[in-house]
């Protein structure tokens, strides 16, 4: 089973490697096109979104974008396994909540996937960890060829792809750079980053994209304009800014151990100290001392942690994984209690 399969891995965007992966978490490249002679998904009746789904989904099988057991129809499958996909990044909250006829297609390694019926028919997204968005491009850019092969997307020539929103018209295309900030957070410098990002027409959003709140110190960074900019405009500009937080949050770091080395190491083993004992965790709290734990193993101060436990603890202590895993659903006190001793068995190496 897919969702089984799932649970077995942590994906591409948190495969933890590639350049600058100690702060740059992942970059996403996004791609949304809709398909000539169909109307937009809001002004659809209900057999116009199943004749869509329908073609959208034959052509991405025959072009063997994914195999068959790799589409998820989202409309026949159940809640939990929906949220396990929003928690994966693989579909957005929007399209997890829908009611109508629609799909998901996701490859093995969870570097793609194609939300079909989504705001837009078609939105895929091509991940990969730490910062790569030319890489990220290539292979969205690839993925867009093969869906063209099948599928005539609306175009016009003065504005270019056509989008139900008029932010994405143009190349269609958002690039983003999720980012592990807690030094400028801890130093209160991180306003100041936001304020100059918001002059480059780039936009800050939380851990799960657009009108989400930042979690555990993550923060998205994504250009806000398509129209009228090319691919490679969009890919500079976030490339201009994306090396400068870099940098800005590496001093931060190194100014806190310099000035403040002993209150540093407290924060860290605290947050350590909390996650091996605790009884009942909320998912918020676990983010954030699990953030302290990131930052403690990249600076040294945790060295007998590895990346690859963070990370699937990071994953795992979700609500939708944790209820996987468990195999039912549970109520929140029992999430929280379930949640600490997934925690505590991770960090005493049990499985």
């Amino acid at each position: 089973m897919l969702f089984d399969q799932l649970l077995k891995q942590t994906g591409e965007w948190l495969r933890g490697t590639g350049p600058e992966a100690d702060i740059v978490i992942c970059c996403r490249l996004r791609l949304a096109r809709n398909v000539q002679g169909f109307r937009f998904i809001s002004r659809m009746d209900a057999d116009e979104r199943t004749a869509c789904e329908q073609q959208i989904r034959s052509v991405i099988l025959q072009q063997r974008i994914v195999p068959e057991d790799r589409y998820v129809s989202l409309h026949e499958t159940a809640p939990l396994d929906r949220k396990l996909l929003v928690e994966r990044h693989l579909i957005s909250k929007e399209h997890e909540d829908s009611k109508h006829p629609r799909g998901v297609a996701i490859d093995r390694d969870e570097q793609t996937s194609i939300m079909v019926n989504e705001e837009d028919h078609v939105r895929l997204q091509v991940f990969q960890s730490g910062l790569q968005l030319r890489a990220a491009h290539k292979v969205a850019n690839a993925l867009d060829d093969l869906l063209a092969r099948g599928l005539d997307f609306a175009f016009s020539p003065q504005l270019g792809y056509l989008t139900a929103c008029p932010t994405n018209v143009g190349t269609g295309l958002r690039a983003s750079v999720m980012l592990h900030l807690p030094a400028l957070v801890l130093t209160r410098h991180i306003e100041k980053v936001f304020q100059a990002v918001s002059k480059l027409n780039l936009a800050v959003r939380g851990l799960h994209g657009e009108g989400t709140e930042a979690s555990g110190h993550f923060y998205q960074i994504s250009n806000q304009v398509t129209l009228g900019r090319s691919d490679a405009d969009i890919l500079a500009n976030i490339e201009q800014v994306i090396p400068t937080i870099v940098s800005y949050e590496r001093k931060a770091r190194e100014e806190l151990l310099r000035r403040d080395r002993l209150r540093m190491e407290d924060r860290v083993w605290r947050a350590y100290g909390m996650l091996r004992t605790a009884r009942i965790i909320s998912s918020e709290e676990s983010l954030m001392l699990l953030s302290a734990l990131r930052m403690g193993h990249h600076l040294g101060i945790l060295p007998d942690i590895d990346l690859q436990t963070i990370n699937e603890l990071f994953l795992n202590t979700q609500p939708g994984h944790l209820q996987k895993l468990a195999a039912h659903e549970m109520e929140a006190l029992e999430r929280d209690a379930r949640r600490a001793e997934y925690i505590r068995r991770k960090l005493d190496g049990k499985s």
